[in-house]
């Protein structure tokens, strides 16, 4: 069953705050779809930060001058891109060439709006299977990723150090906690994450409900309850501040950066805010329950080609789309935007210019799509009441269990 317009519209604007999720937020852009004339093809993207003189801009022109076409470039911000597509696509102008943020690819796709990468003859074999995973629907991939960002935890060395703790020693829950306990007890303040009422506090949730083994179709399983009592009793007992409540992922690293806490979960993207905080820190992976790295989420976006009524435009549009995720394109493109790169042999190239993103690559190959599973356009009546949930557990509104049932509840419905 196709979802009305409507749904479409509510899906997109319910994941419409995964901009944030990629520090890729900025105003929106002109407006302008449709195609000049053939030798004109029409590009959308989520990154009004940066202008037609930036790296990427540039990247996007030059694209376009190798298919021996030019490119109109347009940017809006996430949310507007998405219902900005689906008002051009029922009035027959998508843009030819659109990048999207990968959880809205799925509610493109029920609209009938995006074409297969097969059907566009584009070869994605290099890309690593769980980065494509959330631009994949029923078996087909509809777009090509740029490349991928996610979370793990950054600690202080010095905060660490101070406590007696050795990061090597954290490999599950059980040693994490304990760690925050001796921290807390030297004196500082334990860790820091965002639990805000929004996409980011799913955002931020999903690896703990995940490294528990939760299955987000059953949001109060015995999993599920495990992740959130985790987390409420680490607000209970002071190791994380009460006012992750409000803390978007950008408060909660200003949080983290002030230097006095032990612990930060948040993304690739403060790698470079990171450098500048004037302490020494590392990261490791978010752990699960019992051992090993937790499936983080993936963020990230997808280079998409909407459907069009004149299909000869489409051996173009793969021109460009092939060269904006290409090898060459991708280092510098994802290096801007301080993401990992989806293939392989660009993740040793980035890895080998900087070292420190290392541990990101191991994070970003643990990690999965949160539409993929089959979850699709189902994931956003899933996430609000998930992150209602954990907003009733860690205010003391609600036991964790009883959050969760409510929540349960309410996706059921959906």
């Amino acid at each position: 069953m196709i979802p009305t317009r409507r749904t479409l519209l509510a899906a997109l604007t319910a994941v419409g705050a995964l901009a944030s999720l990629t520090a890729c937020g900025g105003g929106s852009g002109s407006s302008g779809a449709g195609h000049a004339s053939s030798g004109t093809y029409t590009f959308w993207d989520p990154y009004p930060q940066f202008d037609a003189s930036s790296p990427w801009g540039k990247l996007v022109s030059d694209c376009g001058t190798k298919a021996g076409v030019k490119v109109k470039r347009t940017a809006y911000d996430t949310t507007d891109l998405g219902n900005k597509a689906l008002l051009a696509a029922q009035q027959g102008n998508a843009p030819d060439v659109m990048l999207v943020d990968n959880p809205v690819v799925s509610t493109l796709v029920e609209a009938g709006i995006l074409t297969k990468t097969s059907d566009l003859g584009l070869d994605t074999k290099s890309i690593q299977k769980n980065i494509i995973g959330a631009g994949t629907i029923d078996g087909s991939a509809y777009g090509v990723p740029i490349g991928a960002n996610t979370l793990a935890l950054y600690y202080n060395k010095k905060v660490l150090s101070a406590a007696g703790v050795d990061p090597a020693s954290i490999k599950d829950w059980a040693s994490l906690t304990a760690a925050l306990k001796k921290v807390k007890a030297a004196g500082k303040k334990g860790i820091t994450f965002s639990a805000i009422n929004t996409e980011e506090g799913s955002f931020q949730f999903l690896p703990w409900f995940w490294g528990a083994g939760g299955d987000l179709t059953k949001l109060n399983s015995s999993q599920g309850v495990a992740a959130l009592s985790l987390w409420k009793q680490w607000v209970d007992a002071g190791y994380a501040p009460k006012d992750v409540l409000q803390n978007t992922q950008t408060t909660s690293w200003q949080e983290f950066a002030t230097g006095t806490y032990a612990f930060g979960e948040n993304g690739t993207w403060q790698l470079g805010n990171a450098d500048k905080a004037g302490f020494d820190y590392g990261i490791i992976n978010v752990p699960a329950q019992n051992g090993g790295s937790a499936p983080v989420p993936t963020g990230g976006e997808f280079v998409t080609v909407p459907v069009q009524k004149d299909t000869a435009r489409y051996d173009v549009s793969k021109k460009i789309v092939e060269c904006l995720t290409s090898d060459a394109s991708l280092l510098p493109t994802d290096t801007t935007l301080m993401y990992v790169a989806p293939t392989a042999a660009v993740q040793a190239t980035q890895v080998k210019q900087n070292p420190k993103l290392k541990p990101w690559v191991d994070a970003v190959a643990a990690a999965r799509g949160r539409t993929s599973g089959g979850l699709g356009t189902k994931y956003p009546t899933i996430s609000q009441p998930m992150w209602t949930a954990v907003q009733s557990a860690l205010s003391g509104g609600k036991s964790p269990q009883a959050a969760l049932d409510t929540a349960q509840a309410s996706a059921g419905k959906n």
